[in-house]
């Protein structure tokens, strides 16, 4: 009981910040300090978050290492673009959104089971291999529309959306790598042997990690779709599944804060380069090189905010008081 009130207790105090960002960057709206181009900056940080947080579930807190993620974000990104073309109101999208959750679950579920069997490389080359076949069948489908994607999708995402999925996935991923069973996944992680030998159930916890990061990579596409209002099979090749594996990488495998930091800063490098055309690349690449080789574990390596331990600190202060 003890432990449930104070889980209560950090959710609802995560949620208050939630809140006063949310108010915070509304506020720097209505007053002109955040403009269009910022705004628009923002929504793809959050969407970037939500892929890299749920790929560093798969990498970093289950040990998997997969470049399958652009294929679950097409899924999520084509559902919605078809869904919402159909359905009209905001009922479409949130129908699009569960949809393409459902889809990306099914298929993860098919890839995962004679895949997740493969360690290391052999498993990134076999999830790659399955995000290729979902480009392809995309690319070669007519309600798709083909190699020349979906246009003039109903814009139903904006900032405020992102934002508040971005909250809702964040609490429910680091809840689960808090519980008992995102304990039973890290110990998959650092030895499977001897989580095997205590009794648990190693490939389970390996399916679920996969599962959930395909979920979250679902969520993103569906708001990269309704938010830019175009999609074509292109975007969803594996650059994008390494554009989300280097924002891992920089933040920390195995840190959801890091991952927060890394979104952010590579967000606001990318747009700040935007003048320098072709030389945006190589500068950026620049960076990335000088990051890892100064930290090679990370910008946080595996540390996490936690308000638990802020909470202790102080709880700790009075006591010595």
């Amino acid at each position: 009981m003890a432990m449930m009130r104070d889980n209560f207790k950090y959710n609802i105090t995560w949620l208050i910040i939630m809140a006063a960002g949310f108010y915070m960057i509304n506020t720097l709206i209505l007053v002109g300090i955040v403009n269009t181009f910022i705004e628009n900056m923002l929504v793809t940080i959050g969407i970037n978050i939500i892929l890299a947080t749920g790929l560093n579930l798969v990498i970093g807190f289950a040990g998997q290492f997969s470049l399958g993620h652009a294929g679950f974000m097409a899924v999520g990104a084509y559902a919605t673009a078809i869904i919402t073309s159909s359905v009209s109101g905001g009922s479409g999208f949130y129908l699009s959104l569960i949809v393409g959750i459902i889809l990306s679950v099914v298929i993860a579920l098919i890839v995962g089971i004679p895949t997740l069997r493969l360690r290391g490389d052999y498993l990134a080359i076999a999830t790659m291999g399955a995000a290729e076949i979902i480009r392809i069948v995309i690319n070669n489908m007519k309600i798709t529309g083909g190699a020349a994607g979906i246009f003039n999708i109903p814009q139903f995402a904006s900032w405020p959306t992102v934002y508040i999925m971005v909250c809702i996935t964040t609490i429910v991923l680091t809840n689960f790598i808090h519980s008992r069973d995102g304990r039973a996944v890290i110990a998959v992680r650092e030895d499977e042997i001897a989580a095997e030998s205590v009794g648990v159930n190693v490939f389970k916890w390996k399916l679920a990690a996969f599962v959930f990061g395909a979920a979250t990579a679902a969520i993103a596409g569906s708001l990269h779709a309704s938010y830019l209002q175009t999609i074509a099979p292109s975007e969803f090749g594996i650059m994008e599944s390494i554009s989300v594996l280097i924002i891992v990488v920089l933040g920390g495998i195995g840190s959801i804060t890091g991952t927060f930091v890394a979104a952010i800063a590579l967000g606001v490098i990318d747009t700040i380069l935007q003048n320098f055309g072709a030389l945006r690349m190589v500068i950026y690449a620049l960076a990335l090189i000088l990051i890892m080789v100064f930290k090679p574990s990370g910008l946080l390596g595996t540390k996490e905010l936690s308000i638990k331990s802020i909470f202790k600190k102080i709880k700790s202060r009075k006591e010595v008081i």
